[in-house]
């Protein structure tokens, strides 16, 4: 296993991060179990879950995946001063009502839901603090899941990032909290972020969890900048782009079981014209190559200079191993070459 600096924390993470969102739904306790028993032997040291998973979110599943992780760290104590343990808020979400007892609060970003929140999910995984606690999306509205434009909004009115960054500085002034990270966040949000923690002399975020890979490379453009210069590495996810990368749903196929097969509705990003001719010529590359198409995809995302962790989720322990095994796979120029020019033939198929 390889390890990468955690912001400015001191602490060194994995390279490949464990994923959980597919923990209480596609994966029962017992499996999911079986993948971190797994990926400690390989020298992981870094687990990612958030309070909404398992995915797709619903108000009944809402929780779970931190509920198993923590069944997991209670049974485990002496394992746990041995890792780093991420979770996430939810941001806005208008079908999930009452998930943490507040009548009709939702999922927003005010003060009172970070900290109610917070204990939440220190009591479903079962330890006395979250080593990196992350906001999983912004308040406000801006181009992610599938957009890549920004569209303003002129009639929302979103939380302020400086009520939510000083309920999360609460967070670390108490111990429940040791850093803080942000997710599918922007170039003005990573700035606003870091402009009030030096000006207001708060918690300063340490990463950013946005999607990345060879079907939507946009993290490169102005946030790769910022990862680079202010200490804010990428937490990669979707490196295969919800399996897509595989090849196994080309011409067609829905291959019984998979994420995209049975949550098809939830995947229309990677279904278009574009992210499948690219997803085609991506797979064309890997077999010319002698390489396993997710591999190749994988390994891509590891070789990122601006990237601090590549976020793996798996159904199987097969999944899993061969993501792992990744970590030993250094692309060829020649491949890296190919692979430029499909992006730059097809920027941005799947944001």
């Amino acid at each position: 296993m390889q390890y990468r600096k955690l912001g400015r924390t001191g602490l060194d993470v994995s390279l490949i991060c464990l994923g959980t969102m597919t923990w209480g739904r596609r994966n029962t306790q017992d499996e999911a179990h079986a993948q971190i028993r797994m990926a400690l032997d390989a020298g992981v040291n870094f687990i990612d879950c958030a309070e909404m998973y398992p995915s797709p979110v619903t108000a009944e599943t809402f929780g779970r995946t931190e509920e198993i992780l923590g069944n997991w760290l209670g049974a485990n104590k002496a394992e746990r001063a041995k890792l780093v343990i991420a979770s996430k808020i939810t941001g806005p979400n208008a079908s999930l009502k009452n998930v943490r007892d507040r009548t009709e609060a939702g999922t927003r970003l005010d003060r009172a839901s970070v900290l109610a929140a917070c204990d939440a999910s220190l009591k479903r995984l079962q330890v006395d603090h979250i080593d990196l606690y992350q906001v999983h999306w912004p308040e406000r509205s801006v181009n992610k899941f599938g957009q890549l434009g920004y569209r303003h909004d002129a009639e929302e009115s979103p939380v302020a990032i400086e009520e939510t960054l000083g309920a999360l500085d609460e967070l670390v002034q108490a111990g429940k909290v040791r850093h803080i990270g942000i997710s599918n966040e922007t170039a003005w949000g990573v700035a606003e972020y870091l402009r009030l923690s030096a000006e207001k002399g708060l918690a300063r975020i340490q990463s950013i969890q946005n999607p990345y890979s060879l079907l939507n490379r946009s993290f490169e453009v102005g946030l790769a900048e910022f990862a680079h210069r202010n200490d804010v590495g990428l937490l990669a996810y979707a490196s295969l782009a919800g399996g897509a990368l595989s090849g196994k749903y080309l011409n067609g196929r829905q291959p019984a079981g998979a994420r995209m097969t049975e949550f098809w509705e939830y995947y229309p990003r990677y279904r278009n014209a574009n992210g499948i001719r690219a997803t085609e010529r991506y797979v064309d590359i890997a077999t010319r190559h002698g390489l396993d198409p997710a591999t190749m995809a994988h390994a891509f995302v590891n070789s990122r200079g601006f990237l601090t962790a590549n976020i793996v989720g798996a159904t199987s322990l097969e999944q899993l191993k061969a993501a792992l095994d990744s970590v030993q796979v250094s692309l060829p120029q020649a491949v890296l070459d190919e692979l430029d020019y499909v992006n730059k033939d097809i920027p941005y198929p799947c944001p």
